[in-house]
């Protein structure tokens, strides 16, 4: 602890034995023998489950189960993965539909598991896996994140899951009402892929007295023991839960996924391991993505140009169901972060989240804060293009001062020290700002393009 408190450079112990192939990751260390699952996926983004018969994929050679929505409910297993609630700014409770392990009556994402088919080999289970018939009855689909469209569920109506605000709305309206100069930007923040190096993987083995150890490349042990015990009904004391070796989560690893409690279900029906490890095609289709939504930031100005008020209206996409965290990301952790390095205690903050016929949406890299961060400084540095100045001077103009710590901002949030302008200047000299110019004009007359970007995290 002494060497981080004084940001000293810490060894690292594990590189030498991952570098050179000793790693033990979740599909290296799955027990000799464990049988193997396949999971059937939705080829379509929304649609009614007219039939499903897994009659002939059961007789198939090395096939030990199918599971379904309706086994898996007879045998016991809670089919709803949990995730975290959230209140709306007036006061009701955010909508949390049922997120099924296995799809029943109604598939919502293309990718959403279907049946689960576990046999002795991989090549087994996707060979049962086309044997599996099922109807689908299209339905409209829903991509954007408007209000409305084709309803997902019936406990969201306009398909808003949330509503959410923060801040004084009246003091954020008179001040952006009194300001000299009041600059407004929109800016998308696009969906992204996790694409970790090693994808999702896990496998479950019973052990004696009715235990069960689940091994899972997660990013925790404790909140898949906690959806293993509600799902499985099982005391948490009679689940072990360890990670191995991960390859890469950065947040998209963080929650509890179906296959997971599936692969729990069946180790324990069966009384065999079972093991599964996504691939990179099943890895696109069903990991949580990150980001995705729509900001519109509202910045108002003093005749100094110091920012005097910021309000940010964000429309968030969650996908087809709520997971683990999701509520919170553009919402309340948005709002941690929300007005920057500035100082500005007019503000406040919108988000609405909405269920589209895509993905979840889920914690990544840093999970709203970096979003709050992009739109803020993003809409910064058009300020300054609008008003006619220095982007760096504008920011200057309305920082936090050194003299102002401990600072209680906006948001409720203490920052303990800082001294911001020391800092972007110190970033002036290294970056050689003042250079920049001929450095450019030297890319032009090469027929390369040079840009100077700047962002105050």
């Amino acid at each position: 602890m002494d060497k981080f408190g004084l940001s000293q450079s810490t060894r690292r112990a594990e590189d030498p034995r991952l570098l050179t192939g000793a790693g033990g990751y979740v599909d290296d260390t799955a027990p000799q023998g464990a049988l193997h699952a396949y999971l059937l996926r939705s080829p379509v983004a929304h649609a009614r489950i007219t039939g499903l018969d897994v009659s002939a994929a059961e007789a198939m050679p090395g096939v030990h189960v199918v599971l379904t929505a309706a086994g898996i409910e007879a045998a016991g297993v809670v089919n709803d993965l949990p995730t975290a609630g959230a209140t709306n700014r007036d006061g009701s409770k955010a909508a949390t539909p049922q997120r099924p392990l296995l799809a029943t009556g109604r598939v919502r994402f293309v990718g959403e598991a279907v049946a689960m088919i576990v046999a002795d080999t991989l090549a087994q289970a996707r060979d049962a896996a086309e044997a599996v018939e099922v109807g689908f009855d299209d339905l409209p689909v829903k991509l954007d994140v408007a209000e409305g469209g084709a309803e997902i569920h019936p406990e969201a109506p306009g398909n808003v899951i949330y509503d959410y605000g923060k801040g004084d709305e009246a003091a954020c309206e008179a001040a952006l009402a009194s300001a000299a100069r009041v600059v407004e930007l929109t800016v998308e923040d696009n969906r992204i892929i996790c694409a970790s190096m090693e994808p999702r993987g896990v496998w479950a083995e019973p052990m004696a007295a009715g235990r069960l150890h689940v091994c899972v490349n997660g990013q925790g042990v404790w909140g898949p023991k906690g959806a293993l015990a509600k799902a499985l009904k099982m005391e948490a004391e009679a689940i072990r839960v360890t990670n191995p070796d991960v390859g890469g989560g950065f947040g998209m690893k963080g929650m509890s996924y179906p296959e997971m409690i599936l692969v729990a279900h069946a180790a324990r029906a069966l009384d065999r391991p079972v093991r599964w490890m996504g691939d990179r095609s099943e890895a696109m289709l069903s990991d949580n993505a990150g980001r995705d939504l729509i900001c519109h930031a509202k910045l108002g100005f003093d005749a100094q140009n110091r920012l005097v008020a910021y309000r940010l209206d964000n429309v968030a996409n969650m996908g087809a169901y709520n997971s683990g965290y999701a509520l919170h990301i553009q919402s309340e952790l948005f709002s941690k972060v929300m007005p920057g390095v500035y100082d500005v205690q007019a503000c406040y903050l919108t988000s609405k989240g909405v269920c589209t016929n895509t993905t979840q949406v889920d914690a990544y890299r840093g999970a709203g804060r970096p979003e709050a961060i992009y739109v803020l400084e993003r809409a910064m540095d058009f300020a300054a293009r609008e008003l006619g100045v220095d982007r760096f001077e504008l920011r200057k103009k309305s920082f936090v001062k050194p003299e102002q710590f401990p600072y209680v901002s906006a948001m409720g949030e203490t920052y303990d020290v800082g001294d911001f302008a020391r800092v972007l200047d110190r970033a002036v000299r290294e970056a050689d700002v003042a250079g920049f110019e001929a450095r450019q004009r030297a890319s032009e007359a090469q027929g390369k393009l040079r840009g100077l970007g700047l962002c105050y995290y």
